[in-house]
């Protein structure tokens, strides 16, 4: 039902330009109505309150940026080519939603234990690709074969995350998308087999 009205969406796209600019705590649903040109009672057709219009916010933005992840990561190409795909459509699409990468950055880690529960959720999809690759590249015998999976997920979703953080609280001042070689390069060469 949610999905269905053309204002659902309005409301999230003003609801990340809003956080993005004001802070979460500081973004009164007055403020997101105003942008998203609706009156204040519409939100409140959509959303329970606050916390459910970020929840939403998130599951609906990361769930299109995961799904996005998923189509580039999907071709028949090998594990290193597949990892190369995921961190350079992680860096694209976040310098192209440079508000979307404010919110996932630095909004949502200000979350109370519920909302870290629910936002986790969302990303176990992402999780899971990063896994998928890292067994691969096992399987087609490039990557090391005692590799720690779960460490190197952690590994790899902290090294994207932290690139992207820096990019944010240095104002977005650099191109995001070129930082996706060297990151690869890096993940890459570590989790290589050399003969």
């Amino acid at each position: 039902m949610k999905n269905e009205k053309p204002k659902y969406n309005q409301i999230l796209d003003a609801a990340v330009e809003v956080i993005a600019e004001n802070g979460y705590h500081r973004s009164q649903v007055s403020k997101i109505a105003k942008k998203a040109g609706v009156a204040d009672g519409t939100i409140y057709l959509y959303f329970k309150n606050k916390e459910d219009l970020l929840i939403s916010l998130f599951q609906e933005k990361m769930g299109n940026f995961i799904e996005r992840i998923r189509k580039a990561t999907e071709n028949d190409e090998g594990a290193d080519e597949k990892l190369f795909a995921l961190i350079d459509t992680h860096f694209r699409q976040l310098s192209e939603d440079p508000h979307l990468a404010v919110v996932t950055q630095l909004e949502l880690r200000q979350s109370d234990k519920r909302l870290r529960a629910q936002i986790n959720d969302v990303l176990k999809g992402y999780l899971h690709i990063i896994d998928s690759i890292i067994k691969n590249g096992v399987e087609e015998k490039i990557f090391h074969n005692h590799l720690n999976i779960k460490l190197v997920r952690q590994m790899i979703f902290g090294m994207l995350d932290e690139v992207v953080t820096n990019w944010v609280m240095q104002d977005q001042r650099y191109d995001l998308k070129k930082q996706a070689k060297d990151v690869h390069f890096l993940i890459s060469n570590g989790l290589k087999k050399h003969t």
